[in-house]
């Protein structure tokens, strides 16, 4: 082999470091990463499912999430905005699910369908009908906006529990919040949720 080391021994490609298992990390990183897998993990999935309308799929989304972030935990621990980087890392792979099932019911379709056999009191026409409006409308927002809004609307979480999940800055959700119900209202034909001084009706 003339001396030269393999790709076990390197990592692979030249340029890419070498994934270290966990069992061979500092026990404080290992503790680092399982709490950050404890305090995540239920509500990725919340969100997945909300995405993907599959405990199959968010599960399989969420598991490659955090294999990923495993790989990358140690260099992670350096970033300035680890939330927010997982939190990309997520949605990359709930993407990828979509693309996997291409021939499978979108979230749309699933959701609307979920809510209109959600209430039996409610006429299931009249309640299908404004809940894919709904969702059409949701999914016409700008992909911060449509976050903000499914994790405080959708999930019940606080603009403040929204911001670390998708780490960023808890005014920036406000903002996302208040510009996307806006835009909802004008695409579902609405008034202003708001009055120009800022009032709710």
């Amino acid at each position: 082999m003339n001396g030269e080391a393999g790709p076990e021994e390197t990592g692979g490609a030249i340029g890419v470091p070498r994934v270290v298992p966990i069992d061979q990390w500092d026990p404080a990183v290992q503790m680092a990463y399982w709490g950050f897998h404890q305090q995540h993990r239920i509500d990725y999935m919340r969100y997945a499912y909300l995405q993907l309308g599959s405990d199959a799929d968010a599960e399989e989304a969420v598991d490659l999430t955090f294999d990923k972030v495993m790989d990358r935990w140690p260099q992670m621990l350096q970033m300035e905005n680890l939330e927010g980087y997982a939190w990309t890392i997520l949605k990359r792979r709930i993407i990828d699910i979509h693309r996997k099932r291409r021939r499978r019911p979108e979230l749309m379709e699933v959701a609307a369908f979920e809510a209109a056999l959600a209430d039996p009191a409610e006429d299931p026409y009249d309640t299908l009908t404004d809940a894919i409006a709904l969702y059409v409308a949701v999914a016409a927002l700008s992909e911060r906006q449509r976050d903000a809004i499914l994790l405080y609307d959708g999930m019940g979480f606080s603009s403040a529990e929204a911001a670390v999940l998708m780490g960023n800055e808890e005014a920036t959700v406000r903002s996302q919040l208040r510009t996307g119900r806006q835009r909802l209202a004008t695409l579902l034909k609405l008034r202003c949720p708001e009055h120009p001084d800022g009032k709710n009706h």
